[in-house]
């Protein structure tokens, strides 16, 4: 664990290193979620590459931000805070929220990002929305907050694996990861708010893997095919789980992520 500054604010990150030289993997977490809830994914993944996780300001170890920021100001930060690192090159891989902001970086710094991994996301503002019993829970932090209502929730808002063992919600999500503030939940839902990637699709020339559960209640499928068809460079794979296929399905996802970004094995 490391702990920045960067553009004025504290940033708590994570460096993996990887065993072979080659860029590394930046992690761009879901809303409200720390860097934490990834470990089983950077468990299972390739030890060749690297692997940078970080909580944004406001998160998990990340104090709150002292003014409100959009996704074009926190690429801006993501940028120095890779350069801070020790990297100018590398690859990006989003979930859910943490989607949008790859999606930003990958338009916004062409010459750093080499490759793009889209997980359990969508274009922002204009997308097929997810159905409005799931958006009234996604914009409250209390999943985060309250391992029973997690349980509570967990198969309507998560579906995949978590219909049948909703109590393992507690493990992924309680168990290790660190809760942020309700203002920086709040200041997350402001960064993208009105933002939209579809107009700026087309401009991202990087090969790019999109990966979408098939059973994903906060996430429709459709959305992933729209934005396969938007990327010049895109492949789609549809995996059997849900929104936090990542996770419960590491094992399988993992490989298939480490063969994207280093294709030559």
């Amino acid at each position: 664990m490391r702990q920045l500054t960067v553009l004025g604010h504290e940033i708590r990150a994570a460096v993996r290193p990887g065993t072979e030289p080659g860029p590394p993997l930046l992690l761009c977490n879901g809303i409200g979620a720390s860097l934490d809830l990834l470990q089983p994914f950077v468990d299972a993944l390739d030890p060749r590459i690297g692997v940078v996780r970080f909580d944004v300001p406001g998160v998990g170890g990340s104090p709150d931000p002292k003014v409100p920021y959009n996704f074009a100001l926190l690429s801006v930060g993501v940028a120095k805070m890779m350069s801070q690192l020790g990297f100018d090159r590398y690859d990006v891989l989003g979930i859910s929220w943490g989607g949008g902001l790859a999606q930003q970086l990958a338009f916004q710094q062409p010459r750093r990002v080499r490759r793009l991994v889209l997980v359990s996301t969508a274009t922002g503002s204009l997308m097929v929305p997810a159905p409005p019993s799931v958006l009234r829970k996604m914009v409250t932090p209390q999943r985060y907050r309250d391992a029973d209502y997690a349980v509570q929730v967990a198969a309507e808002l998560y579906g995949g694996q978590m219909r049948e063992r909703p109590d393992d919600v507690r493990r992924l999500m309680h168990a290790h990861s660190r809760v942020g503030s309700r203002r920086g939940y709040l200041l997350q839902l402001l960064a993208g708010a009105g933002w939209s990637s579809l107009p700026g699709l087309p401009f991202i020339r990087q090969p790019t893997l999109v990966l979408a559960g098939d059973d994903d209640p906060i996430i429709p499928l459709v959305n992933a095919r729209i934005m396969t068809r938007l990327l010049p460079h895109a492949t789609l794979h549809v995996y059997p789980d849900g929104h936090l296929g990542l996770v419960t399905s590491a094992d399988t996802l993992a490989p298939l992520i480490a063969g994207f970004l280093r294709p030559e094995g």
